[in-house]
């Protein structure tokens, strides 16, 4: 059995992403004055007390989309309606009750589940007294809250408790922490919610020509070879002074959030369309997170036959030299093809993320490296590497103890990366390489340990 499901549903501008954000307590979803911000479920899973629910926040019920995307829409939020277990219909105690709320009460009054009333923007008493005018709907007592004030949390979260099926044993699954997190970025309209909605094998996300359809980030939770992931859709990023309201701002403050709390990216470009500035913009807020990240060239199906993938493959790593350790993925996003063998990939190179090196061998490779290629001298003298060690992981940070950081130039740094990515297990990820001037607070013993540990003569005095 898995997870039970509160969908929030209403009409417009009620203040149901405010309450899905309160309930989460994070800002998962763009708020907004103007009314049909959310098109896309998101969903985000609680624990309360014993027992786990997920969220589930839906777009404005009779809303006129500017798109005209109403009847991809309307799909949305009845997918939320049909996937809960338990529905909270979101009122605005401000307007009272409304000719599209009775008409959202209608559709609601005959389905056979629970269905609870709340609400919205009772910022005092006054208000709470003016919300029991929604007595008439016949959904009983209306639970008054204020998600911009935090009133009445608790009461909101006790109404949910009580109206969640028995807790049945669930699927351990279903409420473990996903083993990674994937992000699909890219500039609009190459592909990513119709990805989604292939890997999810459903119409988890709405799929339009009409650009920048996606508006938020939509966490997704997938299971592949029964293993819990989490694959996150982001809003299509347009050039900075294209960005014309607060809506497209948030959107794309929301894709750069995701970019920096992934474990793997999969940076998708359009196979027809050349790579522009937008597409250079997010590799560099890539590479500078240090993110392991996959090039994914999509739609291949429309160029397969006039294009070899070395063509495209070489034009990437033309335009973006600094990720040549990128693994290159050729997918069919809309037919699924090749994306089961870009997953294993993704959780490959997510497993070259978290591996750790004992010093004793990294010690070793450094002290070879130095012996191949000495450092240049520099100031009349050369510059020394005293010792080498792993710090961290995601990424794998190294840090070389040394007299002098700025006497190593870039050159010979990257020719240090260079050995370290080939001989260890991080070919295809970012590895931070930090230099850093010994201080007093090294411990000498433990440098004459670490000397030892890699054979080097105990009159040595550094690495080089």
């Amino acid at each position: 059995m898995s997870i039970p499901q509160i969908s929030i549903v209403g009409r417009p501008n009620v203040g149901k992403s405010s309450i899905f954000n309160w309930l989460a307590g994070r800002r998962l979803a763009i708020v907004d004055d103007m009314a049909g911000v959310t098109r896309d479920r998101m969903t985000f899973l609680l624990q309360e007390k014993d027992r786990y629910f997920e969220i589930v926040d839906t777009g404005g019920i009779g809303i006129n989309d500017v798109d005209e995307l109403d009847e991809e829409i309307e799909q949305q939020i009845e997918l939320g309606i049909q996937g809960a277990d338990v529905l909270m219909f979101v009122v605005d105690a401000r307007d009272g009750f409304t000719s599209l709320d009775q008409s959202v009460a209608r559709r609601l009054r005959n389905l056979e589940k629970p269905v609870f009333l709340v609400a919205n923007k009772c910022d005092g008493e006054n208000w709470e007294i003016q919300s029991n005018e929604f007595f008439k709907i016949g959904m009983g007592e209306p639970v008054a809250v204020s998600a911009k004030n935090n009133r009445h949390k608790s009461d909101l979260l006790n109404t949910i408790l009580e109206n969640l099926p028995s807790a049945d044993a669930r699927l351990a699954k279903d409420i473990e922490a996903p083993e990674m997190k994937l992000a699909m970025v890219g500039r609009r309209n190459v592909g990513k919610s119709t990805l989604i909605n292939t890997i999810t094998e459903s119409d988890r996300m709405i799929v339009s020509p009409v650009a920048g359809t996606t508006r938020d980030s939509v966490d997704v939770r997938i299971e592949i070879d029964g293993k819990s992931f989490v694959a996150i859709d982001t809003p299509g990023l347009r050039r900075g002074k294209s960005v014309r309201t607060d809506v497209e701002f948030y959107g794309t403050h929301r894709a750069h959030r995701t970019i920096r709390h992934a474990d793997v990216i999969l940076m998708m470009f359009d196979c027809s369309q050349r790579i522009s500035k937008v597409d250079r913009k997010l590799c560099s807020y890539i590479e500078s997170y240090y993110k392991p990240c996959i090039l994914v060239v999509n739609k291949w199906d429309l160029m397969a036959d006039h294009m070899a993938t070395e063509r495209w493959a070489d034009y990437l790593r033309d335009n973006f030299g600094s990720l040549w350790n990128a693994p290159i993925a050729f997918i069919t996003g809309k037919d699924g093809r090749n994306v089961k063998k870009m997953l294993n990939h993704a959780q490959m190179i997510y497993k070259q993320s978290l591996d750790r090196v004992a010093t004793p061998k990294l010690n070793k490779i450094v002290q070879a490296a130095l012996e191949h290629h000495p450092p240049p001298i520099a100031n009349r003298r050369r510059p020394k590497i005293y010792y080498a060690t792993q710090i961290g992981v995601q990424p794998p940070t190294i840090v070389l103890k040394c007299n002098d950081p700025n006497a190593f130039p870039k050159s010979y740094r990257k020719y240090l990366l260079g050995v370290l990515r080939d001989t260890l297990s991080f070919g295809e990820i970012p590895i931070r390489m930090v230099l850093e001037k010994r201080g007093s607070s090294d411990e000498k013993n433990e440098l004459d340990r670490s000397r030892v540990r890699v054979g080097e003569n105990k009159s040595d005095k550094d690495l080089g």
